[in-house]
């Protein structure tokens, strides 16, 4: 079993290129097999999920290497519509490859998806979009069996605006006949850089960052070299932990207007911060202050994924924060772990309430979930002692290699 030790403490300094974006990538490398020729995904994030991904896809029949720093996907010979169950539980966004097998082959069949344990979160968007484009879903004993050979475009409204299911739906749509009206779609930036992956490949699809977004059903025609987008999460998670430890840290490759309602919470907890063309700088003297209420909300509000982060960044805060969970039930499981720590934090339903302590000592801890885990990483940096980290698997769904990246800006950090 690997573990992460910290020796907190120490300010962190220092500049660091952001990754590419892990919830840009998935739904990307699931698109990538309506068009049966090559794509090329550049700053692709070398995570457990898009591994995830990578095994679907060469179960599918796709060629999936990793070349000159990028990966190749070539998904000229699909030979199957199928996920196995082993599959479709390593990851919860595993459900997107469902209206991209749909819309190349009109079939698919896979069980429901896994992931972090978060609350519920049922593909029931997914499978209502994909039935109105005209697909018959049926569920049998945890099995989905679909078949969609004759999808045809339409306006869908959203019941709400869901990131998976505008994608799901985005792809599907560009198999379906004529237009597709997707009204109240998701905003988040990961959506528009889909929407530019997809016209890359000569699909024609406009609107995404807006609530409406049109796909005209047409056959992917085209070769792709994308890059992919950076990931405003991992930003999130440096800037907020240069916030708790002090210092001056540098961002590049990152776009600033992606992190404003972060940003926004990490100025009024008394940090300076610098944004600029693919750039960020943050300066901090670590004695930070409440930063009144946050609300997370679908972009362009505070992102659910950012809360944990955050709220690990101002336990030493001088006063008194309120979180309020807007999105998933679950999203406070990463509490007791900090608490082991020293914190002073209190749940009643969606809402907690930091107040700032003086002091945090190092302990043994777990990540209860990604962005938990990510929390953890920065309460540690900022804590007295060691901080031992374990169940290190779910910061290595989207983080290539935190370790190395906080070393780099002077973080006393190791794997075990």
């Amino acid at each position: 079993m690997s573990y992460i030790i910290i020796q907190g403490g120490g300010k962190l300094e220092g500049a660091l290129t952001v990754q590419g974006a892990k919830n840009s990538v998935l739904p990307i490398l699931a698109a990538s097999i309506l068009h049966p020729g090559r794509t090329t995904l550049r700053n692709c994030p070398r995570l457990s999920d898009v591994e995830a991904s990578v095994r679907i896809l060469r179960h599918l029949g796709c060629r999936a290497e990793w070349e000159d720093g990028g990966l190749v996907v070539d998904a000229s010979s699909i030979s199957r519509w199928d996920i196995p169950d082993h599959l479709m539980r390593e990851m919860r966004s595993s459900v997107i490859f469902l209206g991209a097998i749909l819309a190349r082959l009109g079939w698919a069949e896979l069980s429901h998806p896994g992931g972090c344990e978060l609350g519920p979160r049922p593909i029931d968007l997914h499978l209502a979009v994909l039935r109105q484009l005209g697909a018959d879903l049926r569920e049998e004993g945890g099995c989905l069996r679909c078949m969609a050979q004759q999808m045809a475009g339409r306006e869908i409204a959203l019941s709400l605006p869901s990131v998976g299911a505008t994608e799901n739906a985005m792809l599907a749509a560009c198999g379906a006949e004529g237009e597709t009206i997707l009204v109240n779609a998701a905003r988040e930036p990961e959506i528009a850089d889909l929407q530019e992956f997809l016209c890359g490949m000569g699909c024609k699809v406009k609107g995404a960052g807006s609530s409406t977004i049109c796909i005209q059903g047409r056959q992917a025609t085209h070769d792709v070299c994308h890059t992919v987008m950076p990931d405003r999460i991992v930003a999130a998670t440096y800037l907020s932990a240069a916030a708790a430890t002090g210092g001056e840290v540098e961002l590049r490759q990152v776009n600033h207007s992606h992190l404003s309602t972060v940003t926004a919470a990490l100025h009024a907890a008394g940090c300076q911060i610098y944004s600029s063309a693919g750039q960020i700088v943050l300066r901090s003297d670590g004695r930070l202050k409440a930063a009144g209420t946050v609300r997370t909300a679908p972009y362009p509000g505070f992102p659910t994924d950012a809360q944990a982060i955050l709220m690990a960044a101002l336990l030493r805060g001088h006063g008194a924060t309120v979180f309020v969970e807007n999105i998933f039930e679950n999203r406070y499981r990463h509490v007791d772990e900090l608490c082991r720590m020293g914190a002073n934090i209190s749940v009643s339903g969606r809402v907690a309430v930091v107040t700032g302590v003086p002091a945090l000592s190092g302990a043994k801890v777990r990540c209860t979930d990604l962005r938990g885990g990510a929390a953890l990483l920065v309460a540690g940096l900022s804590a007295v002692g060691e901080t031992q980290i374990s169940d290190i698997f779910h910061i290595q769904r989207g983080y290539e290699d935190a370790v190395r990246d906080l070393r780099a800006l002077g973080a006393r950090i190791a794997l075990v």
